[in-house]
């Protein structure tokens, strides 16, 4: 390009570059480039989670064959654990501090057992989705797939021990003269809510523990005090019955106290409908669903930021 100066010379001036003032995305756009590991729409993470449901369920497979590969016992730990949680608490509980008044043996041993076999669900969940992401970098960082594959797949590991644990909570609720009844069918909408409000926790915990991976050392800490606050090891209108209603009500309306109640329900015979708080089953599936929809957006959010710096 050239233009006449005032006393009559040509100058020549370098060409506008065609780029030139655009903006780093702009001109990412006029190139057709995009972000690498951009976070996509929710409609399309959802369609792309779906994609990998084949992955999850083997991921999940393989972290349960796993888990107890080094233990001479192997899968038996998955029983054997909260079984040695649910006798240790008997001692203490149901035998010292006589936590099961109020309640015959026949019906208290099997509330006590399906308590810790239920919350071991949620507490599992929680522990293992908090390190989802922290604890599994090199696989985020190497592969291009929608992390919330991990929370998801570490809570549906933890759905397949208690099914294989659930042989023997049968065992010990038949035991104790609970047997098979319509009521156990009930056992199936149960654990299906408590999945999706697991999977949810997981999903929620996971987000926070990439960013603060110190959360996991404190998850212990907290997922204990709800042990204690959802009624696992007696029952709570009988055990608050001297103190004000609104803290029975609070601890009984918590989403892991809803989950066991409703399963020692439909498992023991002597566990009757006075015992559940009011609308429960419409209070277990607003957990669900808050949680379960809330948790998965909110990790959602974050995608693009996972397994960076």
């Amino acid at each position: 390009m050239s233009e006449t100066t005032h006393d009559g010379t040509v100058a020549l001036t370098a060409p506008v570059a065609p780029d030139e003032g655009l903006t780093a995305a702009q001109l990412a756009a006029e190139h057709g480039l995009t972000v690498s590991g951009a976070r996509p729409s929710l409609v399309e993470y959802v369609r792309q989670l779906w994609g990998r449901r084949h992955f999850i369920l083997a991921f999940s497979q393989a972290k349960v064959t796993a888990q107890y590969s080094q233990a001479k016992l192997g899968q038996l730990w998955q029983v054997a654990t909260p079984l040695l949680n649910a006798l240790v608490y008997f001692l203490i509980f149901g035998l010292i501090l006589n936590a099961s008044r109020g309640m015959p043996k026949e019906v208290y041993i099997p509330f006590l057992v399906t308590g810790v076999f239920v919350f071991t669900f949620t507490q599992s969940s929680a522990m293992a989705g908090v390190r989802a992401i922290s604890g599994n970098l090199g696989l985020v960082r190497a592969l291009h797939f929608p992390r919330a594959a991990l929370p998801v797949s570490f809570a549906l590991q933890q759905l397949q021990q208690l099914l294989a644990s659930m042989v023997v909570l049968v065992a010990v609720t038949v035991g104790f003269g609970s047997y098979p009844s319509l009521s156990w069918l009930l056992i199936i909408p149960t654990l299906a809510l408590q999945f999706l409000f697991n999977t949810g926790l997981a999903l929620i915990v996971a987000r926070m523990g990439a960013k603060t991976p110190d959360l996991a050392q404190l998850m212990p800490f907290i997922m204990r005090t709800w042990l204690y606050a959802s009624g696992v090891m007696f029952s709570i209108p009988i055990m608050l019955a001297d103190h004000p209603d609104w803290i029975a009500d609070v601890l009984q309306w918590n989403p892991a106290a809803i989950y066991m109640d409703l399963m020692r329900f439909a498992m023991i015979d002597g566990y009757g409908s006075e015992n559940l708080p009011p609308h429960v089953w419409a209070v277990a599936l607003g957990w669900a669903v808050a949680v379960a929809v809330g948790g998965f957006v909110y990790f959602w959010k974050a995608e693009e930021r996972y397994g960076r710096g």
